[in-house]
C-alpha cells in the first residue's frame, strides 16, 4: 500500500480560469466560493472530472441557478473544483485531474465525489464551496477533511444545469469551515416552505454507531453527550430493523439503475476512458435491470416508512458521518470496497429518503478528523442548521 501521495493537487481544476464577480452588495458580499466541476458556468466547459466528457461538450450557455443565486447574493466565484469522474465515487480519487489533497491529513484521501470543494474549503482558499450529494458526496468529504457540510432535503435547492447522476437522489450541497457561513448560504439557496417545528427530540442511532470503528464511537461520545443535554427528550433506536446493509443494497440498486440511464447514450456514442473502478461501476449500473429495481422497491418503501415514523416534527437523529477517519491514499481495490460498503450503510439513512443531513467536525482519532451528523425530516433544513450552530459553538 502506498502511503505517500505521488502528487500535490490543490482541489481546483488545473488549466481552467473560471472567475465571476458577484453583485456588489448582498448577503454574501465579500465571500469567495468555488463550485464542483459539474455545475455549468456560462462560457465554460463543464468537465465532470473526465477528459472525454469535457472533450465532447461545448461551453455552457447559461450558469446553473444555484451558482447564479450565490453570485446575485454578492459572492465571488473563484474557480471550479475537482470531482470524482462524473460523480461516481466516494473517496475523492481522480486519475485524470488528480486527487485533491486533504489539508487536515495529507497522506489520506479527501473523500468524494465533491473532493475538490472540500479540499479548498479545508485549506482556507475559499469561504465556502458547492458540491453535490447523491450517495454521500458532501457528507463524507466533510467528515474526512474536518469541515461542515450539508446535504439539504431533496429538491429544496434547484439542480438544473448540473451533471445528473441519479435524479431521485441528487442534491446540491455545500461546505464551510463554520456553521454560520453554512447557514448564510442556505438562506440564499433553500427554496420552498420550511418546516417550522423546533428541536424537541433526539434519537441516537444505535445500529449506525455500531457500523463505526470503536475509536470513532469513543471520540464522538462527548459530542453526543453535549447534544443530549440540548434535547428535551432522548431515545436510542435501531434505525433499520432489517439491517442497514439491506437499505444500502436497495439504494445502490436504484442509484445504479438511474445512473445507467443518465449516461448510457453518451457512453455508447463516445466509448470514453474511465479509471478501473469507475468503469466497473458503470458496468454494474448497465447490468441493473428493471427486475432488480422492482425487487428493491419494497425495501425502499419500508425504509421511507421507518424514517417517517422516526422523524416526526422536531426530531433529529444523530449518527457518525463516516465509519472511520479518511483512509490512506493508495488503498488496494479490495480494501476500498469494504470502506465504501460501510460508508454507504451510513449515508443511505438520509440519502434513501430525501431527508436533510448536516455533518460537523466533532472530534479526532489519532489526529485525524471524524464528523458526526444530524438528520431531520425533509423540509426541516432550517431547524437542523440552527441546531448545528448550537452544537458547533459547543464543539469549538
Amino acid at each position: 500500500m502506498t502511503s505517500q501521495r505521488p502528487d500535490r493537487v490543490d482541489g481546483f481544476v488545473a488549466g481552467q480560469r473560471v472567475e465571476v464577480a458577484g453583485k456588489p452588495d448582498g448577503s454574501l458580499a465579500g465571500l469567495r466560493f468555488a463550485a464542483k466541476d459539474i455545475f455549468d458556468v456560462a462560457g465554460h466547459v463543464t468537465g465532470g472530472g473526465n477528459p472525454d466528457w469535457a472533450r465532447t461538450h461545448s461551453p455552457a450557455k447559461k450558469t446553473a441557478p444555484a451558482v447564479q443565486a450565490l453570485l446575485d447574493a454578492g459572492a465571488f466565484l473563484v474557480g471550479k473544483t475537482i470531482t470524482d469522474e462524473l460523480t461516481r465515487g466516494i473517496l475523492g480519487i481522480n486519475v485524470f485531474d488528480g486527487t485533491p489533497e486533504n489539508p487536515k491529513a495529507p497522506d489520506r484521501v479527501p473523500g468524494g465525489s465533491s473532493s475538490g470543494s472540500a479540499s479548498v474549503v479545508a485549506s482556507g482558499a475559499v469561504d465556502f464551496a458547492l458540491g453535490s450529494d447523491t450517495g454521500g458526496s458532501v457528507r463524507i468529504p466533510a467528515s474526512f477533511c474536518g469541515i461542515c457540510g450539508i446535504r439539504p432535503s431533496h429538491g429544496r435547492v434547484p439542480i438544473a444545469s448540473v451533471i445528473e447522476q441519479a435524479p431521485s437522489f441528487d442534491t446540491v450541497g455545500w461546505f464551510a469551515r463554520e456553521v454560520d457561513i453554512l447557514t448564510r448560504v442556505g438562506q440564499v439557496l433553500l427554496s420552498g416552505t420550511p418546516a417550522t417545528a423546533p428541536f424537541t427530540r433526539l434519537i441516537v442511532a444505535e445500529d449506525a454507531f455500531a457500523v463505526a470503528d470503536e475509536e470513532v464511537r469513543q471520540a464522538l461520545a462527548p459530542a453526543v453527550d453535549a447534544l443530549r443535554a440540548l434535547a428535551p427528550a432522548t431515545a436510542e433506536e435501531v434505525i433499520a430493523p432489517d439491517g442497514l446493509g439491506t437499505w444500502r443494497a436497495a439504494m445502490m440498486t436504484a442509484q445504479q439503475w438511474e445512473a445507467h440511464r443518465s449516461f448510457a447514450d453518451w457512453i455508447d456514442r463516445v466509448n470514453p476512458r474511465f479509471s478501473y473502478d469507475v468503469a466497473q461501476r458503470f458496468l454494474n449500473a448497465a447490468a441493473t435491470s428493471d427486475t432488480d429495481l422492482a425487487a428493491a422497491k419494497p425495501v425502499r418503501e419500508a425504509h421511507r416508512q421507518r424514517m417517517a415514523e422516526l422523524l416526526r416534527p422536531g426530531t433529529v437523529v444523530v449518527l457518525p458521518t463516516a465509519p472511520s477517519p479518511a483512509p490512506r491514499y493508495g488503498l488496494r481495490q479490495s480494501e476500498m470496497q469494504d470502506v465504501r460498503r460501510r460508508i454507504i450503510e451510513l449515508t443511505c439513512i438520509a440519502g434513501g429518503t430525501g431527508a436533510a443531513q448536516v455533518s460537523l467536525p466533532a472530534a479526532e482519532v489519532d489526529g485525524l478528523p471524524v464528523g458526526f451528523s444530524l438528520i431531520a425530516a425533509a423540509g426541516a433544513d432550517e431547524m437542523l442548521l440552527a441546531l448545528a450552530q448550537d452544537m458547533f459553538e459547543i464543539l469549538v
